[in-house]
């Protein structure tokens, strides 16, 4: 752990990437208040620190020792907690492809899991997949050693994770039928045309699931319902636009409410204050 710390702080950069394609890292010295999110694909591991991430009523720690896994592009609320300049939050993340967990698959005798498992879980890490993962950091600072084992490092911290307990959620990225690949094709729906209102009938004939099976899969996975997942995804869009305009009628309408004074009540609850406080801060024009 001691080696990969010093190789996650010594590559570490603002936008997180590395020289190794889909390797990220991180280095985070401020906590700060829970701020929104997407958690994209991925394999998270935390080599130092302490995160808490909630999606819907779920809320997840992981410290050092262990990672998150996340098979679908969610709308998460999360921070640090007590980290400091002198003990910075370290993580190292990589992007999960459906193509690469297919071909895991292919060949290898994994069982199929049953039911639908979570879009998102934490787990310790088993000390192989510790000493994957620090091999691959290791190759941050070999840059030709990366282009030709790096492939192979990250192969097997792949097969670590789906062969772990885990593996279920990983598992279903790389199948082309899956229930996780139907839900999807709802959640990509919705993030695309999240300022539209829709009937969850619809929305499941576009998952290609019956309206049942669709709302309780959706549920399994991303913890929320279809409406409230759009509710998070309109939310945190408004915040990011709320950061160029001082107009929150505005926002309100482009982010699909009908009643700014609803978008208020609603950002104030999931936020914590109203959208006033987001509001960009400049001077007015000097007349």
């Amino acid at each position: 752990m001691d080696e990969l710390r010093a190789l996650i702080a010594k590559h570490a950069r603002p936008d997180l990437t590395t020289a190794i394609p889909d390797v990220l890292v991180s280095r985070t010295t401020v906590g700060g208040p829970p701020a929104p999110a997407m958690t994209g694909t991925i394999l998270a591991f935390v080599a130092q620190g302490r995160k808490r991430i909630a999606l819907g009523d779920r809320v997840h720690d992981y410290r050092a020792g262990q990672y998150l896994v996340a098979s679908i592009d969610m709308p998460i609320t999360g921070n640090y907690v007590d980290i400091s300049p002198s003990e910075p939050a370290l993580g190292l993340g990589l992007v999960l492809r459906p193509q690469q967990v297919a071909e895991l698959l292919l060949g290898n005798d994994l069982p199929k899991p049953a039911g639908t498992p979570r879009g998102l879980a934490v787990s310790d890490a088993t000390p192989e997949l510790l000493d994957a993962v620090t091999r691959l950091a290791r190759l941050l600072d070999r840059p030709r050693d990366a282009r030709a084992l790096a492939p192979l490092v990250k192969q097997e911290i792949l097969w670590r994770v789906m062969t772990g307990d885990q593996g279920a959620v990983v598992h279903q990225l790389g199948v082309r039928d899956s229930s996780l690949s139907h839900i999807a094709k709802a959640v990509s729906w919705i993030r695309e045309n999240f300022a539209e209102s829709f009937k969850v009938e619809d929305v499941a004939r576009i998952a290609g699931m019956s309206e049942s099976a669709f709302y309780r899969h959706f549920q399994a996975v991303t913890a929320m319902s279809p409406i409230q997942f759009q509710k998070q995804i309109r939310l945190q869009e408004a915040r990011l636009l709320l950061a160029t305009t001082r107009d929150v009628t505005s926002v309100s309408h482009r982010v699909g409410y009908d009643s700014p004074s609803q978008f208020s009540r609603e950002y104030r609850r999931r936020f914590g204050a109203p959208p006033s406080r987001d509001v960009l801060l400049r001077p007015e024009p000097a007349l």
